[in-house]
């Protein structure tokens, strides 16, 4: 990729201050110093932006696509970075305060759980992290920062904001911080009708932390607690060889309007760091839960699922600074230790899943251990190169009780086990070119492993089998320019990434099973400019170039060398403008363009119809009254109606179903931030 930000220094724009970044090497260091293609959210343009949920936001940054199912509080959201279509869930990392939110399942990272409100920062690490993190970081990472207790200060803060659909979201918090201790708490609940019938949601959400900070140690200590609940409408089935186009005759309505799932969880995590002199360690454990519930009528055939997962995790590293033969080295080793244990039962009916027909059980060992070495070869040159070593093993089992409700035939898959393992690695070079630009140059190497999802499958006699696949590999290489490091307005990359053995789930070849797929070949542009026009007013924009192709090979008996990827738009471009009116009103306006992409499953590019490309605005304005805040926003404001996801069917020539996104809707809210 190559990495471009320009910048200048004009009377309008405020001090420079580093932005700080955690997730390029697990400790803290400035964005600018290292040879990543990194950027940093900050609070303030979060609160500024017109997102009212974080895969919203995350997706008008450039290289990250946003698909969403309903538009309900992004609780089935997925965020696609450098374009991996229906597999983005399983290719980029997604962190809380540097812990992985994926899991050895399918669900999806639940971003609802994720209060905007909360978050302190965000870091976007484009194209790189594996070293670092590992399994699933192909695209990159995405390091979610929570507020921590001695940066905010004595603070109460409360919201409320009602809108369209019935929309309801309440929120309080409260941060207190002295004498080197601090404690900080959150609490939400967010509940909405939903734009499609049988569509209703809640998520509630409690978030805790403590931290003691000393003069050479510091010591943080997080709890959380959220539940969600929604309704699942399901699809709009378009046919016109039947004459059927429930997208233009009933876009609101629920083809399963039976249809919902409840997932609850809970974490705990505790971070330890000391000061060692020129080295500095740090220690993190965590726990976390999940319990999750669906049920699917399928037409009278119900299916119910009860899933529980946790994992353990423990990720020692050691950071050490100092100089050798002359030249300045930032040394990181560390270890990733985690445990998960999952367990699925299949029922028909939640009161019979005391006697489920399967019972899948999976464990899965994960150790790790990388290395990573930044170097200022001088004052305008810093290099980096990192290792990662990484082994996965997981047992997996499966009991079928014939005398279980509902067991009218069925089997058990024969029980698995694999040890898997694959390593990553990165170079990278940044050199200054002037005082205000910079080159960037950079390769690395990526894997993932297969989740416990992608290996239950059915045979073609339709028998549950465990099917192992081959670990993925992904090799990146990236070159660029970087100009202007104080106050960056614009930045840009160039990638190619060559991914052998991707992972694909395919739900839609039943007795085929999931498999590695043949040679891919991601490539693109990346472009995020922003500029002060004057004091008062400010543009930004971020365009995206995609293009994911085949290389070569088969699927199903379909060629699909040298065609498109799904779910892949060629095009993205986002627009944006603020205006601070006076000194307590700001105005905010967003666009969002979106290129046609191929639908799912429609590997072979031969299907007559696309996902057509579309365009939503977002407005939003914002009145400060001492130590309150009133918003009113509109979003979709040109009331488009569009959808972002739809798959053609496997069997009907011109039959796909399509998840029809909200139309203009408002909503208002008032917040109040004071001691």
């Amino acid at each position: 990729m190559i990495g471009f930000s320009f910048s200048t220094s004009t009377p309008a724009q405020l001090a420079y201050t580093p932005e700080i970044i955690v997730s390029a090497t697990r400790f803290t260091d400035s964005v600018d110093r290292l040879p990543v293609n990194a950027s940093v959210i900050q609070a303030d343009e979060i609160a500024r932006s017109t997102a009212r949920t974080l895969p919203e936001l995350l997706g008008s940054r450039a290289g990250i696509a946003m698909r969403d199912l309903y538009g309900n509080d992004g609780a089935l959201s997925t965020i696609d970075m450098r374009g991996f279509g229906a597999a983005a869930g399983q290719n980029t990392l997604v962190l809380v305060d540097g812990r992985v939110l994926n899991d050895i399942d399918m669900s999806g990272v639940q971003w609802s759980s994720i209060p905007l409100g909360t978050i302190e920062r965000i870091e976007v690490l484009r194209g790189s992290g594996a070293v670092q993190y590992g399994d699933g970081a192909s695209a990159g990472v995405i390091n979610i920062v929570t507020r921590h207790p001695a940066r905010d200060g004595n603070r109460v803060t409360a919201g409320a904001r009602f809108g369209s659909w019935d929309t309801r979201d309440l929120s309080a918090g409260l941060n207190l911080f002295a004498n080197n201790v601090g404690l900080y708490a959150h609490a939400r609940n967010y509940e909405s009708g939903g734009y499609r019938d049988n569509n209703r949601s809640r998520q509630s959400n409690v978030a805790l932390s403590g931290s003691w900070t000393g003069a050479a140690a510091e010591a943080n200590l997080r709890l959380g607690i959220d539940r969600q609940g929604i309704r699942l409408p399901g699809a709009r089935l378009v046919q016109p060889s039947a004459g059927i186009d429930l997208l233009s005759t009933d876009r609101r309505g629920a083809a399963t309007p039976l249809d919902y799932a409840q997932r609850d969880g809970n974490h705990l995590a505790l971070d330890l760091r000391w000061q060692l002199g020129a080295g500095e360690l740090a220690l993190g454990m965590g726990y976390r839960d999940k319990s999750q519930h669906s049920y699917f009528d399928f037409g009278g055939f119900p299916d119910y699922r009860s899933i529980d997962l946790d994992v353990l995790s423990m990720q020692p590293r050691f950071r050490w600074q100092g100089d050798i033969r002359g030249l300045r080295h930032s040394i990181v080793a560390g270890m990733d230790l985690a445990q998960w244990d999952y367990a699925l039962r299949r029922s028909n009916q939640p009161s019979n899943i005391g006697q489920p027909i399967n019972s899948v059980g999976a464990s899965q060992d994960t150790r790790a251990f990388y290395l990573l070495d930044t170097v200022q070869l001088s004052e305008r040159v810093v290099v980096n190169v990192g290792l990662r070593r990484e082994r996965r093993r997981l047992s997996a089992s499966d009991v079928y009780d014939p005398g279980a409700p509902g067991a009218f035939f069925g089997s058990a898959a024969i029980a698995g086990q694999e040890d898997a393992r694959a390593s990553a690695y990165e170079a990278g070079l940044r050199i200054g070119i002037s005082d205000q630009a910079d080159a960037v140059l950079r390769t690395g190497k990526s894997f993932r492993f297969a989740n416990v999802d992608e290996i239950y499958e059915t045979s073609p006699t339709f028998a549950p089998q465990f099917q192992f696949l081959r670990p993925q590999s992904a090799r990146t290489y990236e070159a660029g320019v970087v100009l202007g490091r104080k106050a960056p307005w614009l930045r840009a990359s160039l990638y190619r990434m060559d991914v052998d053995d991707e992972i694909h789930l395919d739900p839609f070849s039943t007795g085929v099973g999931n498999r590695n797929l043949p040679p891919l070949r991601r490539d693109g542009l990346e472009v995020e400019t922003r500029h002060s026009v004057t004091r008062d007013i400010e543009l930004s924009s971020a365009y995206a170039f995609t293009r994911a192709r085949f290389t070569e090979g088969t699927l199903n008996t379909v060629v699909i060398a040298g065609r498109t990827v799904p779910l892949v738009p060629r095009h993205k471009l986002n627009l944006a403008a603020s205006w601070r009116m006076t000194t307590d009103t700001r105005v905010r306006a967003e666009m969002h363009a979106v290129a046609e992409q191929y639908m799912d499953n429609d590997e072979g590019n031969t299907f007559q119809r696309r996902i057509p490309a579309y365009t939503t605005a977002d407005l939003k304005i914002q009145h400060r009254v001492g130590a309150f805040t009133a918003t009113l926003g509109v979003s979709n404001l040109f009331d488009r109606k569009y959808f972002a996801y739809a798959v053609r069917s496997q069997f009907v020539a011109d039959r796909f179903n399509a998840y029809p996104l909200p139309e203009r809707s408002f909503w208002i809210g008032l917040e109040y931030k004071g001691l």
